[in-house]
């Protein structure tokens, strides 16, 4: 059968883009159709700040009924292109095929040769434009109901990226426990010597006070996280965009800030998972579909389900057991009070941040999904490592 690929440039391609997925999923319970908007704002520059700093291009397979049956974007940073050192790389992100070598090489050719001649000697994917705590890593382990926007896929799609040639670059885990479970006696210990030293206390996110936390969670990241590959630094400006983003289903119970001498020392970030209300709106985030939504958010369909977002140590704070601090001030929460969550998944916890597994496993959440981030090189004269490893 042959296959034709195009750019998407017309609304109608637009359209065509964001119902790919629909044909493909359609015998899948499990899939969770995203929110039109989720994936439109990633290509709004007004929405997403990462586009003025990068290029991108979308493609769309049809074959010879019309019907599509594939997708793909490709995209790099421009600061990419002046690196003297290093790689200079690029990403695929938003993939999707049916069940169709043919469909998905030509998304991959199409797609890596436009980045090859912007430059680009690597490919990252799938992943964003953007933040990495959307739309990132082939879901290849743990095939259960997505958290919100998150990326679910068939598990033939890892055939597809790793018989073109993709290597894995790193793992992202998911972890999982429940809520009421006891606490590690270790955990406990911890948080009883940074209370007893009286330098450090626990602030909930005030949304009457966003720029104050805006800027204690960018001077935490920038310190804790942008060390790790993929991950940039981010301004106060952007974590306000992000909180004023979110707001609508922030729970300030679910997000904890630690001080020390009032000091900003770590945070732990959980928001609630609603993708069990966003399966009800067909992708849709109109005026009927807002109000479903608070309906349901409000009084029929409350998330039983936090998801964490972030842990974050700045470095000259990690080892002396603030994360058990952090831990253990949710935990009173839970205990004191009358509390909706049952389970807690922590998402994104790369393979090359063991200090971070260790906690996962010292506050009892197991692995329950694996997302695998994927490198392809353009360029064979460079050898292939995978993601070092940081402590």
């Amino acid at each position: 059968m042959k296959y034709i690929i195009k750019i998407v440039t017309s609304k109608d391609d637009e359209r065509d883009f964001l119902n790919c997925p629909i044909h493909i999923y359609k015998d899948d319970k499990t899939w969770v159709r995203p929110l039109d908007n989720d994936i439109t704002s990633v290509f709004d520059i007004k929405k997403n700040k990462a586009l003025k700093k990068s290029e991108y291009k979308r493609w769309i397979v049809k074959d010879q009924n019309n019907k599509v049956c594939g997708r793909i974007a490709a995209f790099y940073f421009v600061s990419e292109l002046r690196k003297r050192d290093g790689i200079k790389t690029g990403g695929v992100g938003f993939f999707e095929s049916e069940n169709l070598p043919d469909v998905a090489n030509l998304l991959f050719n199409t797609s890596i040769k436009w980045l090859q001649d912007s430059g680009i000697q690597a490919v990252d994917g799938p992943i964003n434009i953007g933040e990495r705590d959307r739309w990132w890593g082939l879901l290849t382990e743990g095939f259960t109901s997505p958290n919100y926007c998150s990326n679910y896929n068939p598990l033939y799609y890892k055939d597809f990226f790793e018989n073109y040639g993709f290597q894995n670059y790193f793992n992202q885990y998911s972890y999982e426990r429940l809520v009421e479970s006891n606490l590690n006696p270790l955990i406990i210990d911890k948080a009883k010597r940074i209370e007893e030293s009286g330098d450090y206390h626990c602030e909930n996110l005030s949304l009457k006070n966003k720029k104050k936390y805006a800027a204690d969670f960018a001077e935490i990241y920038n310190q804790g996280w942008a060390k790790f590959p993929g991950i940039k630094k981010m301004s106060s400006q952007q974590v306000e965009l992000i909180i004023k983003s979110i707001s609508p289903i922030l729970d300030p119970k679910l997000t904890y800030f630690a001080y020390h001498k009032n000091q900003p020392a770590g945070f732990f970030i959980m928001i609630p998972d609603i993708n069990n209300i966003v399966k009800r709106l067909n992708g849709k985030m109109n005026l009927l579909g807002k109000l479903r939504f608070f309906l349901m958010m409000k009084y029929f369909l409350k998330p039983t389900k936090a998801v964490g977002l972030i842990f974050g140590i700045v470095p000259k704070h990690q080892g002396k057991g603030l994360h058990g601090y952090l831990v253990n001030e949710f935990a009173k929460n839970v205990f004191n009070n009358k509390f909706q969550y049952k389970t807690i998944e922590l998402n994104w916890i790369g393979d090359f941040n063991p200090s971070m597994m260790k906690v996962c496993n010292e506050i009892g959440a197991n692995i329950i999904k694996t997302h695998v981030t994927y490198r392809f090189l353009i360029d064979k004269n460079i050898v292939f490592s995978r993601a070092k490893k940081l402590s």
